[in-house]
């Protein structure tokens, strides 16, 4: 297909795609001569995912550029470039390792991990920028006298484990392997909002069923 009707068949317009093809978040066309390029499902699938990226995840095109880049490192396996690929995406700051909250929600994380058995994520709790989130979290509760610790966390995070079966059970319906990494990106960016709203519905339902509507 040729610019216009790629424009045309993925909503995004003229101007924008070349701008993500002079940003390297989309793969040049096949040239035809000097002035037209020539496009394909590749590039129509390819682009869509960078405008969901943009514009439903609020991702720098930087940071695209740089998700991308571990999407399409066929050197690595899959785990490597799911982690690469998701560690990109942008994260909390470093906490205050000086901060006593931050160091009490370290114990705590470190006992939910250690309760749960989950010794690959203890593993990479040094570099997970996952882990970093779950300290900043747990720190900025027990600042406000929360004590929302290990006992706690356990049946939330048993919860999200049958989510991440369910995502790579998911991932794994995928035809091809770029197609399941892409899967993997977008669940990080999609699905989280999804599965916030959820959330956020089921409270209401439950707060409703207890309290009524006064």
């Amino acid at each position: 297909m040729r610019l216009a009707e790629l424009s045309e068949r993925s909503g995004v317009p003229i101007a924008t795609i070349k701008y993500y093809l002079r940003e390297g978040l989309l793969a040049p066309g096949r040239q035809i001569n000097a002035r037209t390029a020539e496009y394909d499902e590749e590039h129509l699938r390819r682009l869509r995912l960078v405008r969901a990226m943009i514009q439903v995840g609020r991702i720098p095109v930087a940071t695209v550029r740089e998700v991308l880049g571990h999407v399409d490192d066929d050197s690595m396996g899959r785990a490597l470039r799911l982690g690469a690929a998701m560690w990109a995406l942008p994260q909390v700051p470093e906490p205050d390792e000086d901060d006593e909250y931050v160091r009490a929600a370290h114990q705590e994380a470190s006992a939910l991990l250690d309760r749960l058995g989950w010794e690959n994520a203890k593993r990479l709790s040094t570099i997970s920028p996952a882990y970093r989130s779950l300290v900043v979290a747990v720190a900025a509760f027990r600042r406000l006298g929360y004590g929302f610790g290990a006992e706690l966390l356990v049946p939330y995070a048993e919860l999200m484990h049958r989510t991440a079966v369910l995502d790579l059970d998911n991932m794994e319906t995928q035809p091809s392997e770029e197609e399941r990494i892409e899967w993997a990106i977008l669940g990080a960016i999609i699905n989280e909002p999804i599965l916030q709203a959820l959330h956020r519905l089921a409270q209401e339902e439950e707060t409703t069923r207890r309290y009524g509507f006064e």
